[in-house]
């Protein structure tokens, strides 16, 4: 037991114990650190089953009927890149958001009313973040705006084009949500988004 304790103890010492995120720090500036064998095993079985779903805050309506309906922030199609996956715990790889199709230049629209939060470039990415009612806060990368945090934005007001930058491929632009702090699938907000269709790989014999 007492070697046990002793091995945790080295664990932590050597992960060492993460800061505290500034207050108004972009979505994706979460820090993340190595999982362990169990977490990541953890991570793929919750990414199998959350593509498309969300992980509920503490304290979040369960209905996805409960959830608003907000405004696509694109116009257009409706593509989705890259889809929501769901980290197995705070500090574990995932995708906090999703990646939609747009090309550099694409106008980027409010998708409910907010106040921006932030804007600027962090790293090598143009961000911008805007809080919205019911604790919602939502960042949009690379997009290049002239807005400043404390502007108000209307459903469907432009808030900036899609820029270059950032992790998210040329050809997209990242979308995050966050509900109370938590992460959840932007999906969940928008309705008529196209979902995974799975098919079987093989005909069932008859008899």
């Amino acid at each position: 037991m007492i070697s046990l304790m002793l091995r945790i103890l080295a664990l932590l010492i050597v992960l060492g114990t993460p800061g505290p995120i500034p207050v108004g720090a972009p979505l994706d500036l979460v820090p993340v650190f190595p999982p362990t064998p169990r977490a990541a095993h953890l991570d793929a079985m919750v990414s199998d089953t959350a593509a498309f779903g969300a992980r509920p805050a503490e304290g979040a309506p369960m209905s996805a009927k409960a959830y608003p309906a907000w405004r696509w922030p694109l116009d257009g199609p409706r593509r989705v890149s890259v889809p929501y996956r769901a980290p197995a715990h705070r500090y574990a790889p995932g995708h906090r958001g999703v990646d939609l199709a747009a090309d550099p230049g694409t106008t980027v629209r409010a998708p409910a009313d907010g106040v921006v939060a932030f804007r600027g470039v962090v790293v090598d990415r143009p961000l911008l973040t805007i809080e919205h009612d019911g604790g919602y806060v939502s960042t949009y990368e690379p997009v290049t705006s002239s807005l400043a945090p404390g502007d108000r934005v209307a459903a469907g007001d432009v808030i900036g084009v899609v820029g270059l930058g950032g992790h998210a491929a040329s050809g997209t632009i990242h979308m995050g949500v966050r509900l109370r702090g938590e992460y959840i699938n932007p999906l969940l907000l928008f309705d008529d988004v196209p979902r995974a269709v799975l098919l079987l790989c093989c005909a069932v014999p008859s008899g």
